[in-house]
C-alpha cells in the first residue's frame, strides 16, 4: 500500500479520468474525497466501487470555479482529516466552438472550471501542505494545452494555463517538500470521445502513431506514479500520455 495513510482529493471524479484515478489511489491505501459538481449518483457510484474493494472514499459537491466553496471544501477535508496529501486537479468541461464563432459565456466557462478552478484548489490546499511540509498536486492538462487544437480556443488556452500553473506552483513549492506536475492525455475512450462519429474517430487515429485511444487507466497509472515516493525527485513536469502524438 504505496499511498496507506494518505489523503487524496480529486476533483471531477464521477466518471472518466477522474474515476480511474481516484480507484488507483484507493487501491493503493489513500482515503479518496470524490469531488463531483453534476451527477451525485455518478459520485457515489465512484465511491460504492472503492468500498466494495476494501477501500475508503466519500464524495463531497463542489463547484471548483466558486473560490470560496473551493474554500470551504478545503477546510472541511483537513478539519476532518488532519491532513490533505494528494490533489488531483481533474473538474473539466468543453464548449468547442471555431473562435470566430465563440461566444464570451463559452470561452469564459471553460477558462473558469478547468484553469481558475485548479487554482481555486491549489490556493486554498497549499498552505495545509506547506505545513506538512510535503504533497503531490497532479494537474490534469491536454495535448490540446501542448499543440493546440482547432476549434477549442477556450479548451486548449485552459490546458496551456495549466501548464503554465503547474510550472510557476512546482517552483513556488519545491523547497517544502511539495511536488506539482502534470499529465497531458491524448485521445482517452471516455463520454467524451464516446460520441465522436466514426469518420472523427479515424482522423484523429491518423494522427496518433500507436493507431488507437487511450484508456482512462493509462491516466490513472501516471497520477498514481506521481502521487507516490517513486516520483518524489519529479517536479514542474508534463508528461504526455498520449500513445506519441505529441512527441
Amino acid at each position: 500500500m504505496m499511498l496507506e495513510d494518505h489523503v487524496a482529493l480529486v476533483t471531477g471524479a464521477g466518471r472518466g479520468i477522474g474515476k480511474a484515478i481516484a480507484l488507483a489511489l484507493a487501491d493503493e491505501g489513500a482515503f479518496v474525497v470524490v469531488n463531483y459538481n453534476g451527477s451525485e449518483a455518478r459520485a457515489m457510484e465512484t465511491v460504492s466501487q472503492i468500498q466494495e474493494k476494501g477501500g475508503r472514499a466519500e464524495a463531497i459537491r463542489c463547484n471548483v470555479a466558486d473560490f470560496a466553496a473551493c474554500r470551504e471544501m478545503v477546510e472541511g477535508i483537513i478539519s476532518h482529516h488532519g491532513r490533505l496529501d494528494i490533489l488531483v486537479n481533474n473538474a473539466g468541461i468543453t464548449r468547442d466552438n471555431l473562435l470566430m464563432k465563440m461566444s464570451e459565456e463559452e470561452f469564459d466557462a471553460v477558462i473558469d472550471t478547468n484553469l481558475k478552478g485548479a487554482f481555486n484548489c491549489m490556493k486554498h490546499i497549499s498552505r495545509q501542505m506547506i505545513k506538512q511540509r510535503s504533497g503531490r498536486i497532479i494537474n490534469i492538462s491536454s495535448v490540446s494545452g501542448v499543440a493546440g487544437n482547432a476549434g477549442q480556443a477556450n479548451y486548449s488556452a485552459s490546458k496551456a494555463g495549466i501548464i503554465g500553473l503547474t510550472k510557476t506552483a512546482a517552483r513556488e513549492m519545491a523547497a517544502r517538500g511539495i511536488t506539482v506536475n502534470a499529465i497531458a492525455p491524448g485521445f482517452i475512450r471516455t463520454d467524451m470521445t464516446d460520441v465522436l462519429s466514426d469518420g472523427v474517430k479515424d482522423s484523429i487515429m491518423e494522427k496518433i502513431p500507436m493507431k488507437h485511444f487511450g484508456d482512462p487507466e493509462d491516466i490513472a497509472q501516471t497520477a498514481l506514479f506521481l502521487a507516490s515516493e517513486h516520483a518524489k525527485y519529479i517536479t514542474g513536469q508534463v508528461i504526455c500520455v498520449d500513445g506519441g502524438m505529441v512527441m
